[in-house]
């Protein structure tokens, strides 16, 4: 086995982000008492992934983000509403979802028995990301977790990953991968800090980037069946 050190992103990866999403957006939506809910939902769902390339970018600022993301929705309906209070409380909806992707307690409990050590490494919001893993149940598994608000620096950034080997215990990059499904943070991250990654591509996904994967795999089978023959 070559490597010792696992590091995981979570959604899309481990976590259903897309599945939390919909719950925690469609409660808040209720709650502000949206009549079309499914019209705000296609609204909101394509300019949160754009403002969070953005902010991969360094184009906009966390705080940015998360202030002015349902303000935004609300203005594109013609209604004016405090973005900070609905980001407050949109976090605490998030937050309880736990929806992990298909057979991912599976996977880990394998790479545990073969005795790897997974460490979370995730960009986002602590008390998003901490909450989602709890409710998830999939914290345990974690030696550590990592949370680029925590860290104050995030995916693709190449400090990133030197914040992360700077509190493991005999870190090694040459023992170390980087799994995810995104390839301008997870995979571009992994280039910029000089460690390998495997391109979590279940959907097929053409590599239209500048990212480089080490390795590619499209199931967690074929994940457990790359790190077997390395």
């Amino acid at each position: 086995m070559s490597y010792k050190f696992l590091l995981f992103d979570l959604d899309h990866t481990l976590l259903d982000f897309d599945a939390a999403e919909d719950v925690a957006l469609t409660q808040l939506l209720k709650e502000e008492g949206v009549a079309d809910i499914q019209a705000n939902k296609d609204y909101y769902v394509p300019m949160n992934k754009a403002l969070w390339k953005d902010l991969e970018q360094k184009k906009i600022s966390k705080q940015e983000l998360v202030n002015t993301r349902f303000s935004r929705l609300f203005a594109h309906f013609g209604l004016e509403k405090d973005g900070t209070l609905l980001a407050q409380r949109y976090q605490f909806l998030l937050a309880r979802q736990g929806q992990t992707l298909s057979r991912a307690h599976e996977l880990l409990d394998s790479l545990i028995e073969r005795d790897y050590e997974l460490y979370a490494a995730t960009n986002g919001i602590t008390a998003i990301q901490t909450g989602r893993l709890a409710q998830s149940g999939l914290a345990p598994y974690f030696n550590q977790i990592f949370i680029s608000e925590q860290l104050q620096t995030q995916k693709p950034d190449a400090l990133f990953y030197e914040k992360i080997g700077q509190q493991i215990a005999g870190f090694d990059k040459e023992k170390t991968v980087m799994i995810g499904d995104s390839l301008t943070a997870d995979i571009q991250g992994g280039n910029n800090a000089g460690i390998n990654t495997i391109w979590f591509n279940p959907h097929h996904l053409e590599n239209n980037t500048q990212a480089q994967p080490t390795y590619e795999v499209h199931s967690y089978q074929d994940l457990l069946d790359c790190l077997e023959l390395l």
